[in-house]
């Protein structure tokens, strides 16, 4: 099944960026409506109607603030894309994932690996710190980091 964020339509990411830059209490339909650029003179119930939508589909939270709603993002931006990304991994077995996966990484500019580089260096440090935190052996917790390092040989 696909995410939400690969299923959402161009209005529809149009008032996921205004919401993701938006304060965290979120905002309403008016709020909505007056700060969102598609180039195109929108009503108020057309974006009322996107805001309802996205809530259903549970990308959106709300809550009644006086006589409107207010809508704030249920994920961060990057929560969301990861799940966009993570998702059609999942229905592959494990060795067409592998493949999948070095595909994109061969695919990917000199930038695109700089960051992932610097994203499985912040895992490993998390993975490494996460002992200290929970209480948990070393041997226990850094299962997960040792493929990671045999990766980048």
């Amino acid at each position: 099944m696909p995410s939400a964020r690969s299923s959402l339509g161009s209005l529809e990411r149009s008032v996921m960026d205004v919401l993701w830059a938006g304060p965290e209490a979120g905002l309403t339909v008016r709020e909505v409506l007056e700060r969102i650029e598609t180039g195109k003179d929108l009503a108020y119930t057309t974006v009322m109607t996107v805001l309802t939508r996205l809530a259903d589909k549970g990308v959106l939270e709300r809550e009644q603030d006086g006589r409107a709603w207010r809508y704030r993002a249920a994920q961060s931006r990057q929560q969301m894309t990861a799940e966009a990304m993570r998702d059609p991994l999942e229905s592959i077995p494990h060795e067409e994932k592998t493949s999948a996966i070095l595909h994109f990484i061969e695919e990917a500019t000199p930038a695109e690996i700089a960051s992932l580089r610097a994203a499985l260096d912040a895992v490993e440090t998390r993975a490494a710190e996460a002992p200290k935190a929970t209480g948990q052996t070393e041997s226990t917790s850094s299962r997960s980091v040792v493929p990671l390092r045999r990766r980048r040989r």
